[in-house]
C-alpha cells in the first residue's frame, strides 16, 4: 500500500531526518540511501523497517545536518614537522632561497601528512539514528492504517453492490424460463410433426436446469459474505481477500454464460465491473 512516513532526532549538534515512502509491491523491495557514515547501522535499519512493513516497494532516505564545522582528515602535525624540516635543510643546503609559500603545498601532499580517520558514531548518535527509523515506520504504518480502513469501507460497498445486482436478477429468471420454453414450442410447432408431450416435458426441464442459476447465487452469497468476515477480523488479509474474489469471479462468469437473457447479462456485467475495481484495489491492501 501506499504510504508516507518521517522520523526525525535531535541530538546536540545534529539533527537526523529519516524519510520513508512505499508503493504496492507483492513482495518487500528495500532501497536505503543514508550517509556514508551510517553504513554500520543498515542492518539493523532494515530489520526495523522490515517488523513494521510486510511488502511494498519502499524508499527510505536517510539525511543528517550538523551544525558544527567537522570532518574527517587530519593533519598529522608531528609528520608535517619533520617534512619541513628536512625541506628546510635541503634548501639551505643548496643555497635556493624559497618561502613558505612555495614550500606548503609541496609538503601538504607528501606521504601521511593528511590522514583520513575512520569515522565513527557515538552510541547515543546510533539510538537517535534507530529511535529516528522507528518514529518514521510508525508514521507511515499509521498512515497506511487510515488509508486501509478507507479502502475496506470502498470494497466493502462493492461488495454490496454485487449482492445488490445479484437480487435485480430474481425477477428476470422466471421470464426467462417462460421465454425459453415458449421459443422451444414455437420451434417445434413449424415442424409439423408429432411430439411425445411427456418426453418433451422431461427434455424441457433437463434443458431448464442447465440454465439454472440458483447455485451459483448461493456460492456467490457465501463468498460475499466470507469476503465481509476476513476482510473485518483478519490482519494481511490482502492474498486472501484476492482468492474470494477469484471465486466470486467464477460464480459471476458462471452466471453469465448460462444467463441466456439480455437483462441477466447486463446485470452480469455490472457485477463485473465492480468485481474488476475490487480486484484493483485488493491489490493496495496488505
Amino acid at each position: 500500500m501506499t504510504g508516507f512516513g518521517k522520523g526525525e532526532a535531535a541530538l546536540r549538534n545534529k539533527k537526523i531526518t529519516v524519510e520513508i515512502r512505499s508503493l504496492n509491491s507483492k513482495q518487500l523491495d528495500l532501497s536505503l540511501r543514508l550517509p556514508a557514515v551510517y553504513r554500520q547501522s543498515e542492518y539493523e535499519i532494515r530489520n526495523l523497517i522490515a517488523r513494521t512493513i510486510q511488502r511494498g516497494k519502499v524508499d527510505v532516505f536517510v539525511t543528517v545536518e550538523s551544525q558544527a564545522v567537522e570532518t574527517s582528515a587530519r593533519i598529522n602535525r608531528e609528520v608535517f614537522r619533520e617534512y619541513l624540516r628536512q625541506m628546510n635543510d635541503t634548501l639551505s643546503f643548496s643555497g635556493i632561497d624559497a618561502g613558505y609559500d612555495a614550500i606548503l603545498p609541496v609538503i601538504m601532499r607528501l606521504p601521511d601528512v593528511v590522514a583520513t580517520e575512520a569515522e565513527a558514531i557515538s552510541e547515543e548518535e546510533h539510538a537517535a539514528l534507530l529511535a529516528a527509523v522507528e518514529a518514521a515506520a510508525a508514521h507511515l504504518d499509521a498512515f497506511r492504517e487510515q488509508e486501509g480502513a478507507i479502502l475496506i469501507a470502498d470494497l466493502l460497498r462493492r461488495v454490496e453492490l454485487i449482492e445488490q445486482y445479484k437480487t435485480e436478477v430474481v425477477p428476470f429468471e422466471k421470464a426467462r424460463t417462460e421465454t425459453v420454453k415458449a421459443r422451444i414450442l414455437d420451434n417445434l410447432s413449424k415442424l409439423a410433426v408429432d411430439v411425445d408431450r411427456n418426453r418433451l416435458e422431461q427434455e424441457m426441464i433437463f434443458y431448464l436446469e442447465k440454465l439454472d442459476i440458483t447455485e451459483e447465487k448461493v456460492r456467490l452469497t457465501n463468498h460475499c459474505n466470507y469476503f465481509r468476515e476476513v476482510a473485518s477480523s483478519e490482519e494481511g488479509a490482502g492474498r486472501k481477500l484476492g482468492f474470494i474474489a477469484q471465486e466470486m469471479g467464477r460464480e459471476i462468469n458462471t452466471m453469465g454464460s448460462k444467463a441466456n437473457e439480455p437483462n441477466i447479462q447486463i446485470l452480469v456485467v455490472k457485477m463485473k465491473d465492480e468485481l474488476e475495481k475490487i480486484k484493483e484495489q485488493v491489490l493496495n491492501i496488505l
